[in-house]
């Protein structure tokens, strides 16, 4: 089965079972991982933001324009940064490092 390395706020790195068809979000959550996720995969927030080890971001598939729309509105955003609901794991990925952003801005919840 392949595997992903999440690297959490603090700097700990978990390597977890990464199911291929399953995305990071999922993942993350079947791992008790704290990835958000406030939209439940819908593509409606950017609380699932992660930043992609940049030696992975190229396998990556390109985002979408609803993925990049979401993705302006994370907090952090970097060159490497994508949405965690959509990035798919697959065989190709085995070995695939994303950080956790050291914060999450949830549109829903941070309206004032």
């Amino acid at each position: 089965m392949p595997k992903m390395t999440f690297v959490e706020t603090d700097g700990t790195a978990r390597e977890v079972d990464a199911p291929v068809g399953l995305s990071v979000l999922e993942i993350a959550h079947r791992n008790n991982i704290d990835l958000e996720g406030a939209c439940e995969g819908s593509l409606a927030c950017s609380t699932c933001h992660v930043i992609v080890d940049p030696e992975w971001f190229e396998l990556l598939q390109e985002p979408t324009e609803d993925e990049e729309d979401m993705l302006d509105l994370a907090f952090g955003l970097t060159h490497t940064s994508r949405l965690g609901c959509q990035i798919i794991m697959r065989d190709e990925l085995d070995g695939l490092k994303v950080k956790l952003p050291s914060a999450t801005r949830n549109m829903m919840v941070d309206k004032r």
